[in-house]
């Protein structure tokens, strides 16, 4: 059976999510795939830093060693920032090498560059962890683009913010209790700026415009909040009138063909769709032309939901592959 080599650029939460997740399913890859997954190896910061990784996995600080792994195939982008993520993933690309990442900083900015540049050199790009998790959006908007028009994307798709709302409520405690909280579960990194200054989620919409517009309006035009600012009685008093305070992140294109987005809390009532979205759940409404507004909803944060999203864009490479060697 054909083997397909991968390489993992960065080990933290969503890197070692993909490795065990390949290799928990490494079986039901096989069958799945028709190709052994072999992780080859991996880029690390540290490398003195003890890990349960294979002890045939090449562990590295230098990405020169990851291009040098003799038949990589495809690349697993899990690190923070634009760079050098970028810098790595053109050079990937420019070597014939497929790319998956869940860097939604770098391909907000970066992202079509790269579709454009891999497009040229014929190899794929997978981007569905960049947004909502585990919830597949992504393939959804591409789907519906087929034959139908997107009006208007909004959503939850911060799932350490939605958390931190919901503890809140729940738990009655203040914003600095609840955001503990979620570092000490795993919801939130290390530095949480992006995530509850609204950052996180702006860089999201700024992927599905792109996506569902074809462009981005102005960055500086959006308007983001974030939910630091939200004390235990603001959210006492939106419970006790029945409301709930979510994280929401608001793109449309308007008739004139300019698009608006807007990203911050607002208040909303028992019978919005994203009233009940509790926890670490994201949740996202598209509204289109002809089937009316769709609403997906599943986990936003963690290992595995990101991890997931990339191996299922592992999968879709590959069917990708198969459909042009039959075509071909």
């Amino acid at each position: 059976m054909p083997s397909m080599k991968a390489a993992i650029i960065g080990f933290g939460t969503v890197g070692e999510g993909v490795y065990k997740i390949v290799n928990e399913k490494k079986e039901q890859l096989k069958k799945q795939t028709g190709y052994t997954i072999e992780i080859a190896a991996v880029l690390v910061k540290d490398v003195t830093k003890k890990r349960d990784l294979s002890p045939d996995i090449v562990v590295t600080d230098a990405f020169e060693d990851i291009l040098n792994t003799p038949d990589i195939d495809i690349i697993f982008e899990a690190i923070v920032g634009e760079e050098p993520a970028y810098t790595y993933l053109s050079q990937a690309i420019e070597k014939g090498i497929h790319i998956i990442t869940a860097n939604k900083k770098m391909f907000a900015k970066h992202g079509p560059a790269l579709l454009k540049h891999a497009e040229f050199r014929n190899v794929h790009v997978g981007y569905e962890a960049t947004v909502a998790g585990g919830v597949p959006i992504i393939r959804t908007v591409e789907n519906l683009l087929a034959g139908d028009r997107i009006k208007r994307i909004q959503g939850i798709v911060n799932g350490t913010s939605n958390f931190i709302l919901t503890d809140m409520r729940k738990e009655g405690v203040s914003f600095k209790t609840a955001l503990q909280d979620a570092k000490a579960r795993g919801f939130a990194e290390a530095d949480p700026t992006d995530d509850v200054s609204g950052g996180d989620a702006f860089y999201k919409l700024m992927i599905l415009s792109s996506l569902a517009f074809g462009n981005q309006p102005e960055w500086k035009k959006v308007s983001v909040v974030g939910i630091d600012h939200i004390q235990a009685d603001d959210i006492v008093e939106a419970t006790n009138a029945d409301f709930r305070y979510r994280h929401v992140a608001d793109i449309r294109k308007n008739e004139d063909g300019s698009i608006t987005g807007k990203v911050g809390p607002v208040l909303l009532e028992p019978d919005h769709p994203l009233y009940n979205i509790d926890g670490v759940d994201n949740a996202v409404i598209i509204e289109t032309e002809y089937l009316g507004a769709l609403t997906l909803i599943g986990p936003g944060a963690g290992m595995y939901p990101t991890g997931s999203a990339m191996v299922a864009d592992l999968l879709h490479i590959i069917r990708q592959q198969a459909t042009e060697l039959i075509l071909n």
